[in-house]
């Protein structure tokens, strides 16, 4: 699951049913999101934004390439599950960043999931509509 080679680092996030594997290349530049550039993927700013974060957070310097491929849930949930997925990756490369990770709430799985339907309910808690006559 976790593979560390010498061309790259790889690590999973996830968010709902959203799953990023997300690879940092070191002295690569390129960025792609399901081989895509993440403004075409996510086309709203506020989302890269969100899922860039965690360079933010620690000051990266680097250059380095990242290479993700994400699929389920909703684009928010992906943009989240690809911050889990860097995150992780980061402390890979440099274990002092995870104080500034985890105080950010970047390293903590959000482990929110939407509630099953139950049977006799509209939804998982809305019930028919009560009827007097």
């Amino acid at each position: 699951m976790e593979k560390t080679t010498n061309t790259y680092f790889e690590d999973i996030g996830r968010r709902k049913t959203a799953v990023a594997r997300v690879r940092l290349y070191p002295g690569k530049t390129s960025n792609t999101i399901n081989d895509q550039t993440p403004k075409d993927y996510f086309k709203m700013d506020k989302l890269v934004d969100d899922a860039y974060a965690p360079f933010k957070t620690v000051d990266f310097k680097d250059k380095v390439g990242i290479s993700v491929h994400v699929k389920g849930g909703g684009i928010n949930a992906q943009s989240e599950a690809i911050r889990h997925g860097i995150s992780r990756v980061l402390v890979k490369i440099n274990p002092e960043f995870k104080s500034q990770l985890k105080t950010a709430g970047f390293l903590t799985r959000d482990s929110r999931m939407v509630e099953r339907k139950k049977p006799g309910l509209k939804k998982a808690r809305r019930a028919p509509q009560w009827q007097k006559r």
